[in-house]
This record gives C-alpha cells, sequence and structure tokens, in this order.
C-alpha cells in the first residue's frame, strides 16, 4: 500500500512540474523589435556618414522608409565574407555587424518591420 501512494505522489508531482515548466514557456512574452528603438542605432552606428545625408554621397538609409526599401540587400550585404567588394560597412571602415546585431535585423524583418 505504501508503494502504491508513493507512487500516486510520485506521478502527481510530475505532472504539476510539467505544467508549471510549460506555463512559464507560454507565458514569455516576445521581445518587440522596432526601427525606432532597435534598427536605427544600428543603422546610425554602422551606415554613416556613407549613407547619411547630407555627408553621404550613397544609397541614402536614414530613414524608415529606405532602410524598409533596401532591407532585403542590406542583409544580404551584411552577411558577405568581409573579402566581397559587395559587403557592407564597406572596406572595413565600420566594424562588420556582430552575429547578434544581425539577428536583431533578421527579427524586426520577422515582426513585420514595425517602425
Amino acid at each position: 500500500m505504501k508503494k502504491v501512494i508513493i507512487l500516486a505522489t510520485a506521478l502527481c508531482g510530475i505532472i504539476v512540474l510539467q505544467n508549471c515548466s510549460s506555463s512559464k514557456k507560454a507565458g514569455k512574452t516576445p521581445v518587440v523589435v522596432s526601427y525606432t528603438k532597435d534598427v536605427m542605432p544600428i543603422m546610425q552606428a554602422s551606415c554613416s556618414p556613407c549613407h547619411f545625408p547630407p555627408g553621404g554621397n550613397k544609397k541614402p538609409l536614414n530613414t524608415y522608409d529606405a532602410v524598409k526599401a533596401n532591407f532585403g540587400d542590406i542583409m544580404l550585404r551584411v552577411k558577405l565574407p568581409q573579402s566581397d567588394n559587395r559587403f557592407m560597412p564597406w572596406k572595413n571602415k565600420k566594424p562588420a555587424l556582430s552575429d547578434s546585431l544581425i539577428n536583431v535585423l533578421a527579427e524586426w524583418q520577422k515582426q513585420n518591420m514595425p517602425q
């Protein structure tokens, strides 16, 4: 009889613990990535002055609309090997974007590029 009680108690404990851990996972709020809060600072740090008027003489990437319209090209170029002449930031004027910064940009795209 003691074995049955111990087994039943252990089984109940396992069920309770499983429900607790899954409710924690379900309760996580995804981090919202926005242009203003997250993407614009990356663009300012990595793409200026070349892509920021008035000093920049390349394709302007200083606004939400410009970044959104050129996002595919931006992601392609920041992921290229640094030896590729299309790699950005160009010619080591700025450091390459870290994987974590590239992940921020990718997450922004997954979230439909909120402003």
